[in-house]
């Protein structure tokens, strides 16, 4: 009889490095199968069925919270720059009215959050289209374009000419409040006799999350990201983002929600 698994998505960006390198190294996460996707594949792996726990982006959770449960207390968020969700724009950004944006194919709680930065903070709507092209090829005939992750890590250090804007900060510097882009998620239907699963994975995430932010310079030294920043730009990269889901971070969510709903986003 096959042994009883999770199947658990991974999202293989910089930002998560600390946490998952953590849990399968130091807490039995290879007992379980690890599937690693983009923000918006894991979102769809997850809404079918096909994980049973994931990080995955907020916007998902607020559209099928029938189908989820929270992980309390963990979460990817910024209380301001979050420095891997960036715009690039060839004018500033409130002259972008009636100009197309491209968006990353990859994004789905980053793409929500642009619309409302454009709408709701500088009054202005754009024409916003995903893509998978980079940065060079997308701004050779649109105005700006939307990255996230790694890719927004690597292009910041390249293209010095143009106005560069984290989503993060802004969302900040408007609501004073926490962007929560991330959230952990559980399958409702995870549950029956893999319920002492479920409860041991979260147990090792709770000590894996406490671990890696008490030995961030250890993990720097061993993270690929060392490509794209120095060890020490590592650390102050993941110093910067919040790993916690507590009381403000529940608010900023919230604010995202109604600005949302507002908007038809949801």
């Amino acid at each position: 009889m096959e042994a009883l698994k999770l199947k658990i998505g991974k999202i293989a960006y910089t930002n998560l490095f600390p946490i998952f390198y953590t849990l399968e190294k130091d807490y039995g996460c290879p007992e379980h199968e690890i599937i690693s996707g983009v923000p918006s594949d894991l979102n769809r792996k997850i809404r079918l069925g096909e994980i049973d726990i994931s990080p995955s982006s907020s916007i998902e959770y607020l559209r099928n919270r029938e189908l989820y449960n929270l992980i309390d207390n963990h979460s990817i968020s910024s209380f301001g720059p979050v420095w891997s969700i960036l715009l690039f724009s060839k004018q500033p950004i409130e002259t972008l009215d009636g100009k197309t944006v491209l968006t990353s194919s990859h994004s789905e709680t980053s793409v929500a959050l642009l619309q409302i930065i454009f709408r709701k903070f500088y009054e202005i709507d754009c024409r916003l289209i995903s893509t998978p092209e980079t940065l060079e090829k997308g701004m050779r005939s649109n105005a700006a374009q939307l990255l996230i992750g790694d890719e927004a890590l690597s292009e910041a250090l390249k293209w010095p000419g143009l106005h560069i804007y984290d989503l993060g900060d802004i969302w900040y510097r408007f609501t004073g409040l926490p962007s929560v882009f991330a959230l952990w998620i559980i399958r409702k239907d995870c549950c029956g006799n893999r319920q002492e699963l479920v409860e041991k994975f979260i147990s090792d995430l709770d000590r894996a999350k406490a671990s890696a932010l008490k030995n961030l310079k250890a993990i720097a030294a061993a993270c690929p990201g060392r490509d794209l920043l120095s060890e020490e730009e590592l650390v102050s990269y993941w110093q910067g983002i919040s790993y916690a889901f507590g009381e403000e971070h529940r608010k900023g969510l919230d604010l995202f929600r109604r600005y949302a709903e507002e908007l038809g986003l949801i």
